[in-house]
């Protein structure tokens, strides 16, 4: 049977270069389904179902998992998540380079050693076995660092107070705190991210300042010292929040923006960062409402009700409305700050892309029901599409 345009699975196989095998596997993944078939079962493919198979063998050649190239490829016109992905690839990319170079680096030593000793280096080879069993961890690490992003993305680019919940943290938390002090602020962030808040105020920061960025992720320092380049005002640490290595009374500003709530023993975080504040140094940590976002949870409920964007709700543990209780068993003054401030949506690409992004169990039930799911998306923001946002800070003075 021929088909004007289509192409039958053994045809489309040989213009890939790939086995009949492979396309009933990326069929049965429900990664590239057939255009047509058949009664008898026969499929057939298109030209445009044929870019889509270059595109997955790209992708695949990269190092994403089927998965991965399954939410990439679900729709040529989201752009969103291609352009997203490939950067976190790129990142990706850019830190096996240095790994390999210091494997190599590693290998010089390790035969120089033995050139030179007539014996192995048992301390060098235990480095390089170290090296390069870090290649696991970095795309977990940027997976998150990816999911992360879409989410800022969503209330960068869509919420509607101009001035940025960033340049609003530093003017109304950092700032006024770093006119009280007279000599060299010392500043710890825990949980820095990217480092988007200090790349957001650098036109605001003093010369004469150290702010010390950490983060319990490598690729999130990894991150934050790129997008800083060599500024000599911050140093970068990897710190557990629950075990600060700082000595006692180093800082005058400790800051955990959205943080705390991750923490698995908050008391002993707080504890922690008061042994390392200096006397009337002070907390600034920021947190939400469980008003904050609650749109969203309603819409994906409503397109399946066995949709959890998140295992368990952040602002029970620490949110503006129990956090302050939390707070003042360790520090003496406890205030709050309030963000005023809402998303305004007319398209669906930048909400479906911050859903797919969330820690729950959504991508079980919608990647295979995505069209779906994002014409019920459009038809709810088409006429403008309100999110409620409720964060904000409390700011913690040490006695």
């Amino acid at each position: 049977m021929k088909l004007p345009g289509y192409y039958s699975s053994g045809q489309f196989a040989r213009m890939a270069q790939v086995s009949v095998r492979t396309i009933r596997f990326y069929d049965k993944r429900n990664i590239l389904k057939p255009s047509y078939i058949t009664a008898n079962g026969a499929r057939f493919y298109t030209d445009s179902d044929f870019i889509k198979l270059q595109q997955i063998l790209l992708l695949k050649y990269l190092g994403f998992s089927l998965d991965e190239i399954q939410t990439m490829t679900i729709d040529d016109t989201d752009y969103h998540f291609l352009r997203n992905s490939l950067s976190t690839q790129k990142k990706l990319i850019a830190d096996k380079i240095e790994q390999m170079q210091l494997v190599e680096n590693a290998i010089d030593s390790t035969i120089s050693a033995l050139e030179d000793n007539q014996q192995i280096d048992w301390r060098q080879m235990l480095h390089l076995i170290h090296l390069t069993s870090m290649e696991k961890s970095l795309k977990t690490q940027y997976e998150n660092a990816n999911n992360i992003s879409a989410r800022i993305r969503l209330h960068r680019d869509y919420s509607v107070n101009p001035q940025g919940w960033f340049p609003w943290l530093y003017e109304t938390g950092i700032s006024p705190c770093l006119q009280s002090l007279s000599s060299t602020p010392q500043i710890l962030e825990l949980g820095c991210g990217d480092g988007s808040l200090w790349t957001t105020n650098m036109h605001s920061l003093p010369k004469d300042i150290h702010i010390t960025l950490s983060d319990i992720s490598e690729g999130m320092i990894r991150d934050a010292r790129r997008n800083l380049g060599n500024d000599t005002r911050f140093s970068y640490e990897i710190i557990d929040c629950h075990k600060i290595p700082s000595e006692a009374l180093a800082y005058d500003i400790v800051i955990a923006n959205h943080l705390l709530f991750y923490c698995e023993d908050i008391n002993q975080v707080c504890r922690e960062i008061k042994r390392v504040l200096k006397p009337n140094g002070v907390l600034i940590c920021s947190t939400y409402s469980d008003r904050h976002m609650k749109e969203i949870t309603k819409l994906v409920q409503e397109f399946d009700k066995r949709i959890v964007l998140a295992a368990e709700n952040l602002y029970e543990r620490f949110g503006l409305d129990n956090g302050y209780d939390i707070l003042s068993k360790h520090f003496s003054r406890v205030s709050t700050q309030r963000y005023d401030d809402y998303i305004l949506l007319t398209t669906g690409a930048p909400l479906v892309e911050y859903i797919l992004s969330c820690h729950g169990n959504q991508n079980q039930y919608l990647l295979d029901r995505y069209y779906d799911f994002r014409q019920f998306v459009e038809k709810k923001v088409k006429n403008e599409y309100r999110i409620t946002k409720d964060a904000g800070f409390f700011l913690c003075l040490r006695n």
